[in-house]
C-alpha cells in the first residue's frame, strides 16, 4: 500500500529543523560567549588570587597537599648522605592514596639537591602541606600551564606536559652537573618532579621551583626577557591597580641593570649558562628580572664588616651554593677580628687580580674557608659574593636596587617543528627580532641583550 504523507507533515519537518538547527547555532553563539566572557575575565584577574574552597582548583590543590606531604616524607625517611646513583636517576616512587595516586620521579637525586641549597626538608614539607591556601597565579603568559604557590611565595608548581618532564628527567644528570660546576648559576632551581593520577582527570605532571621573586615584598617590577622585538611588549597595569603584570622586552626599554663592580659576574653568568642551554639544543627560555627598591640600612648593612665575612663564607663553603659534593656546610657567625683588613674586604671584584689581592685575608678568616677557598676553584665556578639574604642564588644587590635575576622555561627543543616555525616566522616577521631562531641564535642574542642593558 502506497504510504502519503499527511498534509503538512513536511511543513512541520522542515520547521523542526529549522528550530533544532536555530538551536544548535544559539548553543554555539553562546559557547563561544562563555569563552570569550573567561578570556576578559581571566585578563582582568592577572595577579595571584587565594584558592580557597570556592575556586575550582581547590580540591586539585587538597589532593596535592597530601601527596607531596607524603612523599617528602619518604624522602626524609630515607635519608642517606650519599651522592645519588645512576639508578636513582630512573627511580619512581608511587603512593596510593583514597581517591588518587601520586608518583615523585628521581625522588633521591632531587632530595640531594635541595640539601645542597640549604633547604631543610621538614622546612620543604611545612611549606607544601601547610593548611594555608595556596596561591593561583594567573599570568599573561601564552602557555597552557596551570601556575600554583605555596602561600609563603616560596616555592613554585607548574602543570608540564609529558613531553616537557621527560626531557627534564633524561636530561637530568647534567642539569646537576651544571649546578656543580656553576654553584651561583642562574638557572631556576628544580626540587621535584611528580605526577598525580585522578580517575576522572587522567595523570596530570607537575614540577616544583624555587620562586625567582622571594621574597617578593616591594618589588616595583617584574619583566620577562628574550632578548627579542615581536610580540614582546605588554600593557602595563593601571597606576595604583595591585595586579601583577609582568612585562617584555619592549617594557624595558629605557631601563638598565645597574651593577658596578658586579656587573662582569652578570654577564659571564648569563654567557655560560646559555652555552649549556644551546648544548641541549634548547631555544624560547626566558630571563625573569625584577627590581626592589634598597632601603639605606640595607646600603649600608650590606658592606659591614661582620656582614661581608658572612657573605664570603656563604659564597665559598655555605648554604645555598650547590657543591660538587652536593653536601651543605651552613655558616656559622664569625666574630669581628681587627686584625683584618677592612679595606680588603670592600667590593665585589671577583676577577683574578680581585680575589688574589684578598686571598689572606679570606683565609683568615676562619678555618671553614680553607677546603674550597682556593683561588683557581672560585675562578672556575664563577662565584660570586652572595648577599646575606633569602633566596641568595637569584638576588644580586646594586647601588640602589635589589635585583632578582633567573632563567626558566628550558624546555622548548629546537625539534623539525621549530625549524619549520623558525622558516615561517622568516617570511611573516622579514626584518624583525622573534624568538624562534637557533638555539646558538638564540643564546647569542640573549647574551648581547644582558651586556647592552647593564651597567
Amino acid at each position: 500500500m502506497e504510504r502519503r504523507s499527511l498534509p503538512g507533515s513536511h511543513s512541520r519537518s522542515r520547521v523542526s529543523a529549522m528550530t533544532q538547527g536555530s538551536t544548535v547555532s544559539r548553543k554555539s553563539r553562546n559557547a563561544k560567549r562563555r569563552i570569550f566572557w573567561r578570556l576578559r575575565q581571566k585578563w582582568k584577574l592577572l595577579g595571584l588570587f587565594e584558592i580557597d574552597q570556592e575556586h575550582e582548583f581547590y580540591s586539585f590543590t587538597c589532593v596535592l597537599k597530601e601527596g607531596l606531604r607524603d612523599a617528602v616524607q619518604a624522602s626524609i625517611d630515607a635519608s642517606s648522605l650519599d651522592a645519588p646513583s645512576d639508578t636513582d636517576y630512573k627511580a619512581v616512587l608511587t603512593q596510593s592514596h583514597e581517591g588518587f595516586q601520586m608518583r615523585t620521579y628521581a625522588a633521591p637525586v632531587f632530595a640531594h639537591l635541595r640539601q645542597a641549597l640549604g633547604l631543610q626538608e621538614t622546612e620543604y614539607q611545612r611549606s607544601l602541606s601547610s593548611e594555608a591556601s595556596y596561591l593561583q597565579f594567573i599570568s599573561n603568559s601564552k602557555s597552557k600551564a596551570d601556575f600554583f604557590l605555596t602561600n609563603d611565595k616560596r616555592f613554585f608548581l607548574k602543570t608540564q606536559s609529558k613531553r616537557e618532564i621527560h626531557f627534564l628527567l633524561n636530561n637530568l644528570s647534567k642539569y646537576v652537573q651544571h649546578l656543580e660546576s656553576y654553584p651561583h648559576t642562574l638557572l631556576v632551581k628544580f626540587l621535584g618532579v611528580h605526577s598525580v593520577t585522578l580517575p576522572q582527570e587522567g595523570k596530570k605532571y607537575l614540577i616544583i621551583m624555587q620562586s625567582v621573586f622571594y621574597p617578593d615584598e616591594r618589588i616595583s617590577a617584574r619583566y620577562d626577557i628574550k632578548g627579542c622585538q615581536v610580540s614582546r611588549w605588554t600593557a602595563p597595569a593601571p597606576e595604583g591597580s595591585r595586579l601583577i603584570v609582568v612585562l617584555k622586552d619592549l617594557n624595558f626599554e629605557g631601563s638598565c641593570i645597574s651593577l658596578a663592580q658586579q656587573r662582569p659576574w652578570l654577564v659571564h653568568q648569563v654567557e655560560l649558562d646559555t652555552k649549556f642551554l644551546r648544548e641541549m639544543n634548547v631555544l624560547d627560555y626566558s630571563l625573569l628580572v625584577a627590581f626592589q627598591p634598597l632601603h639605606a640600612d640595607e646600603r649600608s648593612q650590606s658592606w659591614s664588616f661582620a656582614n661581608l665575612i658572612l657573605r664570603t663564607k656563604q659564597s665559598i663553603n655555605g648554604a645555598g651554593s650547590p657543591t660538587t659534593s652536593m653536601r651543605t656546610v651552613v655558616p656559622g657567625v664569625v666574630e669581628e677580628d681587627s686584625d683584618l683588613d677592612h679595606e680588603a674586604l670592600r667590593g665585589t671584584d671577583m676577577t683574578q687580580e680581585g680575589w688574589a689581592g684578598r686571598r689572606a685575608t679570606l683565609q683568615r678568616a676562619g678555618p671553614q674557608l680553607s677546603a674550597e677557598s682556593d683561588l683557581s676553584d672560585i675562578l672556575a665556578q664563577n662565584r660570586r659574593l652572595l648577599p646575606n639574604y633569602k633566596n641568595p642564588l637569584h638576588v644580586i644587590d646594586g647601588p640602589e636596587l635589589r635585583y632578582f635575576v633567573g632563567i626558566i622555561d628550558i624546555f622548548t627543543v629546537y625539534s623539525f617543528r621549530k625549524r619549520l616555525e623558525h622558516l615561517w616566522k622568516s617570511i611573516r616577521y622579514r626584518g624583525l627580532a622573534f624568538s624562534t631562531v637557533s638555539p646558538t641564535q638564540y643564546a647569542r642574542r640573549l647574551c648581547r641583550w644582558v651586556d647592552t642593558h647593564t651597567v
